[in-house]
């Protein structure tokens, strides 16, 4: 049986927790997505060869890495930058990035940074380059110049106030429970790894300045905007926009591959105040159009090939969110084609 080893690495911008099961052969890094943490990825690790050397983060305000506070700004920056300070001080020049949802933009933003750094580059079910919420068609145009329907005003509170309180029960419909099983994965599909996962969610840090982030009000529907600070922010379009992948020199091959009934991470997203609204659960809703999430990634994925690039799109039926817990031989199979392109 696998071991995994967890151990805290200070680098030069903070202390982060990683869990790796060896620390010989070629670097696979994952990256966890939002509400989460490198817990996420333990039996995918497991299953790698030993020609390669796996190992999870957990990114800051989740985990055991150090809560810093996330300048949404310059929006997945930080984390991608955290993200090369670890590297650096386990001497790694040259990785392969697997990133989840949120941890997918992370990765794509280390690429846009640091091309000649990456060897390959796994996406799974990844945030749209151009963020979550407040755009439309697939060149991410914002639905207005603030942002509006987008950052740390779209969370859900009750959501929220469950994390606070630690609930690791099923009896609401927002616990962090409900969330992973009806949300983070397609029902009825359940995993023996569940509490673990519950466990990890709750280690989200709470917060102006990180989940979900402060907000503004606006103008425009919903009446909410992004704020700088936090999670939700980082990834709002006035913050967060990678429409230039097709001119990086070198371009390492792209996976990108995703469960074909993924609810978040959608075109027709239940996490997307337009498309909530457009189906009456948002109220006021003025036509404002929803974000097609999937048209966006693959309409920048596309230009990448064009300019030269490789990329393979790998759709799992039957799965939704985190298709490397619900479909894990399928999703082993494309990694590792992946990691040997």
């Amino acid at each position: 049986m696998t071991t995994l080893h967890t151990r805290r690495v200070t680098t030069g911008r903070l202390t982060q927790q990683i869990t790796e099961v060896r620390d010989t052969g070629e670097p696979v890094v994952f990256v966890h997505g939002n509400v989460a943490s490198s817990a996420f990825w333990h039996t995918t690790m497991t299953a790698l060869p030993g020609r390669y050397r796996p190992f999870a983060v957990d990114l800051r305000g989740f985990g055991g890495t150090d809560p810093l506070p996330v300048d949404a700004t310059r929006g997945l920056r930080d984390y991608a930058d955290d993200l090369a300070a670890l590297l650096e001080a386990l001497d790694i020049n040259r990785a392969h990035l697997v990133g989840w949802s949120m941890g997918g933009g992370v990765v794509m933003q280390y690429l846009r940074d640091r091309p000649a750094a990456v060897r390959s580059l796994t996406l799974v079910n990844p945030v749209s380059p151009y963020g979550f919420g407040g755009t439309h068609d697939v060149d991410g145009t914002l639905n207005s110049a603030d942002g509006a329907g987008s950052g740390g005003g779209t969370a859900n509170p009750e959501f929220v106030r469950r994390l606070a309180e630690g609930d690791r029960g099923a009896d609401s419909p927002t616990s962090p429970r409900s969330i992973l099983t009806t949300c983070y994965v397609k029902p009825p599909f359940h995993t023996e790894h569940e509490d673990a996962y519950v466990e990890s969610m709750i280690t989200t840090r709470l917060g102006d300045d990180h989940y979900p982030g402060d907000s503004t009000t606006s103008d425009a529907w919903p009446g909410i905007a992004p704020g700088t600070r936090g999670v939700l922010n980082c990834m709002a379009p006035t913050h967060f926009r990678l429409d230039d992948l097709h001119l990086l020199d070198p371009k390492p091959p792209v996976l990108w591959i995703r469960g074909e009934d993924d609810i978040i991470v959608s075109d027709t997203s239940m996490f997307d105040l337009a498309h909530l609204g457009s189906i009456g659960a948002v109220p006021g809703w003025d036509g404002t159009p929803a974000q097609p999430m999937l048209a966006q990634t693959r309409h920048v994925l596309d230009r990448y090939a064009a300019a030269g690039g490789t990329v393979r799109e790998v759709t799992v039926a039957d799965a939704g969110h985190a298709v490397h817990l619900e479909r894990p031989e399928e999703f082993g199979k494309a990694l590792l084609k992946a990691l040997s392109a």
